[in-house]
């Protein structure tokens, strides 16, 4: 079976906690990336940032993404998956969460990521159709 590790694409860069919302988002224009890992001063996955994040809950609630920082949309506990976790597993815990995309760990560390497209192209037509259902029934986050 299809592991996490091979699944996920390589590359996951964190943006420091401490950093600001305006940073990150031009980060993901650079990465052209829609999401990114918030990590500490420790590298530790603090949680993930998405451009939606930016601009519902910093832009239109009338905050300001050049003061907010990425630690403070950083929330609750980070959902991360285990890069020996299998296909089942993942897709499992993303469905459970509802989310998206998700940090593969391996030794403490964020070696990659998992996202919708990188499931379209490793999964069975029967689970991705399963997952993309889940995940469209789910209601939008609010900021």
């Amino acid at each position: 079976m299809t592991t996490a590790k091979q699944i996920m694409h390589l590359g996951a860069q964190c943006v420091p906690e401490n950093e600001t919302l305006a940073r990150a988002a031009q980060l993901m224009r650079d990465m052209q990336v829609g999401s990114l890992p918030i990590c500490g001063n420790d590298d530790k996955l603090r949680g993930i940032i998405t451009d939606r994040d930016i601009v519902v809950k910093c832009i239109a609630s009338g905050k300001d993404p050049s003061t907010m920082t990425c630690k403070e949309m950083a929330q609750g506990t980070p959902i991360w998956v285990d890069a020996k976790a299998d296909e089942d597993e993942v897709l499992k815990l993303m469905e459970q969460h509802k989310i998206r995309r998700v940090p593969v760990i391996e030794d403490h560390q964020i070696i990659g990521m998992i996202s919708e497209a990188d499931l379209a192209q490793h999964l069975s037509n029967e689970k991705l159709a399963h997952f993309v259902s889940t995940i469209t029934a789910a209601p939008p986050t609010r900021g």
